[in-house]
């Protein structure tokens, strides 16, 4: 799976893990170039705290369009650290 946006592949995995229809990318198949960290955290009932990535390609940024779980309930741990999308980020095979 390729996650891309603004034309850049950010992430590359076959191995990703998909929750709630989202597909969640390892955490060494990103591309750290391109993601920020960002101070925005929300909460999961079932999965915990996400904290949140603003994605920067070519001078355009897309704030708090990547998000994982630095810490995961027991019920989520399979995606400790995963990173998944939203904002317009292209998932493809």
């Amino acid at each position: 799976m390729k996650a891309i946006w603004n034309g850049q592949i950010i992430a590359e995995s076959n191995d990703t893990k998909v929750i709630e229809g989202n597909h969640y990318f390892p955490p060494n198949s990103i591309s750290s170039e391109f993601f920020k960290p960002s101070d925005t955290h929300t909460t999961c009932p079932w999965k915990g705290v996400a904290s949140y990535y603003t994605l920067e390609v070519d001078g355009k940024q897309n704030a708090d369009a990547a998000w994982y779980y630095p810490e995961t309930s027991e019920l989520a741990k399979q995606i400790k650290g995963y990173v998944a999308f939203w904002k317009g980020v292209a998932i493809e095979e």
